[in-house]
């Protein structure tokens, strides 16, 4: 004989521990399974380990920074707003503060205090938890759901909750699991692809490692279509990364990037004309200086040489440079191409961009169009989100909603 649930919520992240919070709050017999070893194992790596769990701004500001079905969101987030993510972490006696941007974080710097905090109200609500449960299959017989174990172990319940999650980040358990129950009982899942990933290019940038550049304008030119950010890039030996080439990722993601061009621009505040006014008043104070001193006053010093080196600007004197060089100067400053190659593999994005297609999931209740008692929540849904907290509270949010709609 198996033993009968309520509610069982399949896979213990963020949205699967919130969900089953609310279930039990509600007097359900709940149980989350879950095949790691330990639960929120992806969340205590979110944030670099501080877990930025919300933004504390309002609705619409949320719904301004989902890239993927933000009017799905809409429910959710008037249900369960950022406010209330924040109080009912409070509530539970986690302190949390605000930092630039608006970015909630456990006053600890610690992700593993927000796990703490959902293990212990899933305890005190009589949650039961099974760990390392590998599951082998789901069905559903007479308005009853059955769920097989590897182990033999069966579960039966009422309703199901899949929180299984995307496929980012493998080591800690990402599988496409949940797209594979959801294509069972006859859902529609949107091909997962990288989100919030570093954009590999085609040239050699190896040498710029680890260079940091801030205030400057990227953009990426895909399909005769420009987009383009402002704020703080990053690259690694093979790719563009750090806050905006991780945006652009998201905006970019269903495109073939083979010929696809990035471009930036190293000093956005200035326009041709005014950076023409400069040089030549610079280049005749300075007469005598090489250009790749000069230039150390306008780009990291990492950066000069490579600089002129794909600019083909030779290294002369202030006073020997021509009118034809100074232009090209100035284009490359403003609009410094690198061919793009791809975006990098879909298991270093942050996010899953992809999953369940939301036309087929009420969004007042997350349940499935298709299958009574069956719900979704979290990043297993084809909803996605920029940095700063947006994707988790997009889990706090589906999470509540499937939880009280139990």
């Amino acid at each position: 004989m198996s033993e009968f649930y309520d509610v069982i919520v399949i896979g213990g992240g963020a949205a699967g521990m919130i969900s089953s919070i609310f279930s039990a709050r509600h007097g359900k017999k709940t149980l989350v399974l879950e095949h790691n070893e330990k639960l929120g194992k992806k969340l205590y790596i979110t944030g670099k380990g501080r877990c930025n769990l919300t933004n504390n701004s309002s609705i619409e500001n949320h719904l301004n920074h989902i890239v993927n079905n933000g009017k799905f969101m809409y429910s959710a987030l008037n249900a369960f707003s950022p406010q209330s993510t924040i109080e009912f972490f409070e509530n539970a006696g986690l302190k949390l503060k605000t930092e630039q941007g608006n970015r909630v974080f456990p006053a600890s710097d610690k992700s593993s205090d927000v796990i703490k905090t959902l293990t212990k109200l899933m305890q005190n609500y009589g949650v039961q938890i099974a760990l390392n449960c590998e599951i082998k299959t789901v069905e559903k017989q007479n308005d009853i759901f059955k769920i097989k174990c590897i182990n033999s172990v069966e579960y039966t319940c009422n309703s199901v909750i899949i929180a299984t999650g995307g496929v980012s980040y493998s080591g800690t358990g990402a599988s496409p699991f949940g797209y594979e129950i959801a294509k069972q009982f006859g859902h529609n899942v949107i091909e997962p692809a990288p989100a919030l990933c570093p954009i590999v290019v085609k040239d050699d940038i190896s040498q710029l490692n680890g260079l940091s550049l801030k205030n400057v304008n990227l953009s990426i030119k895909v399909n005769n279509k420009i987009y383009s950010e402002f704020g703080e890039m990053l690259f690694t030996y093979n790719s563009l990364t750090g806050p905006i080439a991780l945006k652009l990722s998201s905006l970019i993601n269903r495109f073939n990037l083979s010929k696809a061009t990035a471009s930036i621009d190293f000093k956005p505040a200035l326009t041709k004309e005014k950076l023409n006014d400069k040089f030549l008043r610079d280049f005749n104070l300075y007469s005598n200086k090489d250009l790749k001193n000069y230039l150390n006053s306008l780009l990291p010093v990492r950066l000069v040489s490579y600089f002129t080196e794909k600019s083909q600007l030779k290294n002369k004197k202030l006073a020997e440079i021509t009118k034809q060089e100074r232009t090209i100067l100035i284009n490359c400053l403003k609009k410094f191409d690198i061919s793009v190659k791809c975006l990098d593999n879909i298991n270093v994005g942050i996010v899953t961009s992809g999953g369940v297609d939301v036309k087929q999931i009420n969004s007042k209740t997350c349940m499935s169009k298709l299958v009574p008692n069956l719900y979704f929540v979290g990043e297993v849904l084809n909803v996605d989100a920029f940095t700063g907290g947006y994707n988790l509270q997009i889990a706090w949010s589906t999470g509540y909603l499937a939880g009280n709609s139990v």
